[in-house]
Parts: structure tokens; sequence; C-alpha cells
């Protein structure tokens, strides 16, 4: 039985997933059944979301697990890839991203190493070298949300209230409070008492969601920098870049009514809505304009 379930929700990601395949494949450590010796048994499930563009069929190989699926969202994709996954550590993965060949060892180690951590990530970097945020975040709530959006961030003396976490920590590792969907290694143990992803999100906030729920069930979440991955960020929101940014802004609002909705008065929750749904407008606005298109932050 493989150790670990790597799982890999592609849409529209053929060249991607030409880089981060053989990378895989290149692993030390782990065997893929391709005659490379290793300490753990790895498996790799690709669902593919309906890309239409030669994806599925660029990746049929004996060694993959394809899925053909329907476009129904991050969560649900990944949870069908889970549900066949047979692996005791299961391994979310963007297929905009590459691994190092001691990425998988490292961070099945520290898992082993560390039965109180449920879920871990690793450094995240970008194609220019520095840091992707979103590997270390804390919990959104609506004053850090707000700091965020205004750009206030800065000049919050107290940066543990801040929702990224301060760049000149990035060579330490720690508990967090949310790492991020693009690299998230977990234990099978912790998804039989947590559950599967929340399918309300269709893309983002899934995460998010999951981290809150592993550290109410009495687990931790782990950052380990012994190693990392290159995430090329944004490779397949881009292609929907409406869509993509409306997935963004309702999941912070999903996010928000299932963790926060009861704490506060309902006044204060129409305030947050309008707040979530006025940026939302205003960004799509802004975007009719642009070239570039802006679909989250």
């Amino acid at each position: 039985m493989p150790n670990l379930s790597i799982i890999i929700l592609s849409y529209k990601s053929k060249e991607h997933l030409q880089v981060l395949l053989p990378s895989l494949f290149a692993s030390k450590g782990v065997d893929f059944g391709l005659g490379t010796p290793g300490s753990y048994i790895g498996e790799v499930i690709v669902v593919d979301n309906d890309s239409r563009d030669g994806t599925a069929e660029s990746v049929e190989h004996e060694n993959i697990q394809l899925i053909r699926n329907v476009n129904n969202g991050f969560a649900k994709g990944n949870n069908l890839g889970i549900k066949i996954a047979k692996g005791a550590y299961i391994l979310l993965l963007n297929p905009d991203t590459k691994v190092e060949p001691d990425t998988l060892k490292t961070m099945l180690d520290f898992m082993e190493s560390r039965p109180d951590v449920g879920m871990s990530t690793c450094k995240i970097k970008k194609p220019d070298g520095s840091l992707d945020r979103a590997a270390r975040r804390n919990f959104p709530n609506p004053w850090n949300s707000l700091a965020k959006f205004l750009h206030f961030e800065k000049f919050i003396k107290n940066k543990s209230f801040n929702y990224n976490i301060s760049d000149d920590t990035a060579d330490q590792e720690m508990e967090i409070e949310s790492l991020v969907g693009a690299f998230c290694l977990t234990r099978r143990d912790v998804i039989n008492k947590i559950g599967l992803l929340d399918e309300q999100f269709f893309m983002y906030g899934e995460d998010l969601d999951w981290c809150w729920r592993c550290r109410d069930a009495g687990f931790r979440v782990w950052y380990y920098p012994q190693t990392f991955i290159t995430h090329y960020k944004g490779a397949s929101s881009k292609k929907a870049p409406f869509k993509t940014l409306k997935a963004f802004h309702d999941a912070m609002w999903i996010f928000y009514r299932k963790h926060y909705y009861s704490r506060y008065p309902k006044i204060f929750s129409w305030l947050v809505a309008l707040g979530i749904y006025g940026r939302l407008a205003v960004l799509t606005m802004v975007n009719v304009f642009k070239k570039n298109r802006r679909v989250s932050k």
C-alpha cells in the first residue's frame, strides 16, 4: 500500500504538468514504481477538470491514475482523488509547481517525527525566488482583512495580527494557523477525523477551512522550510479571470459565514458582506480596462 498519495487537480495545465511530473518521479526516497528504490511508496492521482486541451491525454501513463472530471471546483475535484487514494499521507499539490529532489522525503520524514502535526507545508517560492506569502497565514478575520485590503499592514506594530506572516521569518519552522492548498501534506487519520474539503468552496478558502477544522480537532498545522517547491502561481486561475475573481470573494463570505457569523451582530455581518461584494464590483470594473486582469490577491 502506498505511503504517499499525491493528488493533482488540473485545468488546462498540460505545459505545467510536463514540468511537475518529471520532478515528482525524480524524487529521492520515494518509489513510484519506476524502478527507483525508496523508503516510501508513492502514487500519483491526476484529476482533470474537463480541460479539453490535451491535458488529460498528456498524463495517460501506467504510473499515473487519471480521473476525468467535470469542472466542479477545487474542493470537489480534490475530494474525488482523496476518496480513491490509498496512502497514509495525502499531498494536495498544484499542477503549476515543481518539487525539488528532496522535497517529498524531507516532508514525510518530518511528519513521521511529529505525530502531533496534522498538516504541514514547506517553503514555497515563486519563479523569481521570492516567497509565496500564502504558504504561511493567519486566519482571515474582519480586522486583518480590512488592514490588508487598505494596505495598513505595515503600520501594525504587532505583526502577529496581520493576515500574512512577516517575510523575515521565512527560514524558521513554526506552527501556523493556515497553509495553502498548493502544497498541503496531511495524514489520512486527520481526514478520517475532520472530513473532506468543504465543497461549498468552488475555489479558494477551502484550505483555510480545512486548517481551521484540523486545529479544532487538536492537531497542529506546521511550516517546515527545510525544503521548498517552486510555484508558478495563478496559471489556471488566469484562464477565467472573472469566474476566479468571483470565486475568491464568494470564498471570503463562505468562510466568514461559517466561522465568524455567530460572533457578531447581524448588522456587522451585513457590512462585511457589503465590503466583500463591493470590492468584487470595483475589481470587476477595473478589469474591464486592464490587459493583465486581476484575479485575486
